[in-house]
């Protein structure tokens, strides 16, 4: 099904945009504040209600007001990890559009939020795949070029969120829409795989430059962004045009909670009042009822149900049942051999391989619980961490060694979904075993495919993390240069030991 949605005028006549090939190759919407940007995706949004599923990250919170006539379900961003997680894999399962609004929360707190909840996005069940329009306002904020006042762990788990969005959702049924102020801002891995484009005003050089790139246009016409009005932007793509054209985009029918400033006359000075008295003099009603100063920010409520399961007893209970003592505190060794034996137990079951990490996560947390493992053991990130190293098989003299240490610090060259295969690929070299068959590369995946264990082989090839080569009889090596260390030859198509065990 081909669907044309109306986005202005171009040259005279209408400029459509094909959403079935936009789901496929995605968009990256650029301008100045002012431009327009906000307005160009409120348009794309409310054309394309109807047509496909729409997920919103909203930082400033413009974008609540299409609940009212499109019915989108507002996402308050001010939640747990689990609670953001959970949210998000039933978002995807139920196909309901949404909200995700960040209004409130400092620079730190909505890249954490748009992390998680883009990884929930991510991280559905294939069963769940369908087609979504994923638009991030104000990108550069969750994909920044370099390193800001933020942690180096909430940057990393945004850009790393943002990079499965535009480099591997659109297998998962995602599609990237993208809109930033400044593309010199924005992280270039993520940008460049766009490939339909909407240029808007812009002043600065490099941003001009950029642009001008993108657009196949020599650098001599960056000129021309420095004139576009509000509302206008410069179109290129499969979804767009062929060629670059100048498209003012149509009026839309929501409108943002904020908006540009406008000017008011000043209110008519009265002689026979004097301004300063005015000012620093309490009025009687002022005297009367002071204003209050604006009190703190309380931590947010917690309606996290595994928690309140967790709990002792019901709350209605409290004045009848007598108070249960207080868990002992626990030995950080011994806390941490518990942690190991909750995640050892999960993994070892023959699906977990085939079910998505943010069940497995949940699954873990229900059991720390029911183990009173007080305190939240881990965040979902170490989670998928721990869990790769468990699923690599390493014993654990050799997850003592200096050299497995070298393979975690390579290890973070690849997304959270990947480490469990590179783990296990450099286990084997480590200790000269036989590079592992297609098989049991797809299971530590998550997959039945060996056609996309063999995929992900070439993906780390292509990063320069290993090199493939075969011997004589055709088996597989793969050698991983920064180790200085390489697997014996194994047969491909073998069986995975693990599953045959079975």
């Amino acid at each position: 099904m081909t669907a044309r949605i109306d986005m202005g005028m171009a040259s005279g006549s209408s400029m459509g945009l094909d959403l079935e090939e936009l789901l496929a190759t995605r968009l990256l919407v650029q301008g100045n504040s002012g431009s327009g940007k906000s307005h160009l995706l409120r348009r794309l949004l409310e054309q394309s209600a109807e047509w496909v599923q729409q997920v919103i990250i909203d930082p400033e919170g413009d974008f609540v007001t299409l609940a009212e006539k499109y019915g989108h379900i507002v996402v308050d961003g001010e939640r747990t990890e689990g609670e953001l997680v959970g949210i998000a894999n039933r978002i995807r399962q139920h196909r309901v559009s949404c909200v995700l609004t960040l209004e409130g929360l400092d620079v730190e707190n909505q890249m954490r939020a748009a992390g998680w909840f883009l990884n929930g996005l991510f991280d559905a069940d294939r069963d769940y795949w369908y087609p979504a329009l994923i638009v991030v306002d104000e990108a550069q904020m969750f994909a920044p070029a370099v390193g800001g006042d933020v942690p180096d762990d909430a940057r990393k788990l945004s850009l790393g969120a943002m990079t499965n969005l535009m480099c591997r959702g659109r297998k998962r049924g995602l599609a990237g829409v993208i809109a930033t102020q400044r593309l010199a801002k924005l992280a270039k891995n993520v940008a460049a795989e766009a490939s339909n484009f909407l240029m808007g005003r812009t002043f600065l050089d490099i941003d001009m430059a950029r642009a001008a790139d993108l657009l196949g246009m020599e650098r001599r016409q960056a000129e021309m962004f420095r004139d576009l009005q509000r509302g206008a932007f410069v179109a290129l793509g499969p979804a767009l045009s062929r060629r670059p054209v100048s498209v003012n985009i149509g009026p839309v029918e929501t409108s943002a909670r904020s908006s540009s400033p406008k000017l008011m006359p000043l209110p008519d000075a009265k002689p026979d009042v004097d301004v300063e008295d005015l000012i620093f003099t309490p009025s009687a009603d002022e005297l009367r009822d002071p204003p209050k100063r604006r009190p703190a920010p309380q931590p947010r409520p917690s309606t996290d149900i595994l928690a309140e399961l967790s709990r002792a007893a019901p709350a209605a209970a409290l004045e009848t049942v007598p108070e249960r003592p207080a868990a002992a505190a626990l030995d950080p060794a011994e806390r941490e051999e518990r942690l190991n034996a909750v995640l050892d137990e999960i993994l070892s079951n023959p699906d977990a391989g085939f079910r998505s990490d943010a069940e497995l996560y949940q699954d873990f947390l229900v059991r720390a619980r029911m183990r009173r493992i007080a305190g939240n053991p881990m965040s979902l990130s170490d989670f998928r961490r721990r869990a790769a190293i468990s699923r690599s098989g390493v014993d654990e003299e050799t997850a003592q060694s200096e050299a497995w240490g070298k393979v975690l610090e390579l290890s973070g060259r690849v997304t959270d979904d990947l480490q469990g295969v590179f783990l296990l690929m450099a286990k084997a070299a480590l200790l000269g075993e036989p590079c592992p068959p297609d098989a049991a590369i797809a299971r530590v995946y998550g997959t039945h495919s060996a056609r996309r264990a063999r995929r992900l082989l070439s993906y780390f090839e292509e990063q320069g993390l290993i090199v493939l080569h075969t011997d004589f009889s055709g088996k597989r090596i793969a050698a991983f240069p920064d180790l200085d260390a390489e697997t014996a030859p194994g047969n491909p198509d073998a069986a995975d030991e693990v599953l045959a065990a079975e």
